[in-house]
């Protein structure tokens, strides 16, 4: 192998430290820095990606928030609003029980007035039909006549006692 042989091992190590030093400065001055440039702008553009992201993430916990607040409102609302129903809801049936238990009651004060009446008239012609029929007692069981003052004046005895 010719790389083994001493003689052209002096310049090949010569033509070795040219060819390093030469890629050397090429890499340095042209291709790292393109390539650190690049590194550098995705990097850039890595951390202006992760600031949007944290914006948007504050405007997101931002609109929740604002979400939750107007649904915690609007549940609050409605939930008046169902309380006030129910509320002029039972005033109403309130209302409206009470009427209907004043006309019983007026309807029973009038059943009372007519029951009482009819039970005074009854008692006032009771005295009549008793001796009415007392006196159609008599007649059938002895077959005589008493008088319409002695048949009233034993109907009121007998009721009195």
């Amino acid at each position: 192998m010719p790389q083994f042989e001493l003689q052209d091992f002096a310049p090949q190590l010569i033509w070795l430290t040219i060819s390093f030093v030469a890629l050397y400065f090429i890499m340095a001055r042209v291709a790292l820095p393109r390539i650190a440039t690049v590194i550098e702008e995705r990097r850039d553009r890595i951390a202006s990606d992760l600031d949007q992201a944290e914006q948007l993430k504050q405007k997101t916990d931002a609109a929740i928030a604002a979400y939750e607040e107007a649904l915690a409102t609007a549940r609050a609302k409605a939930l008046g609003i169902a309380q006030e129903t129910r509320e002029a809801l039972a005033a109403e049936v309130d209302a409206e029980k009470a009427r209907a238990e004043k006309q019983i009651a007026e309807k029973t004060a009038e059943a009372e007035k007519r029951i009482a009446e009819s039970k005074s008239d009854a008692l006032t012609h009771i005295n009549e039909v008793a001796g009415e029929v007392a006196g159609a007692i008599i007649k059938e069981l002895i077959d005589a006549k008493a008088s319409k003052s002695e048949v009233n004046q034993a109907v009121s005895k007998a009721l009195v006692n």
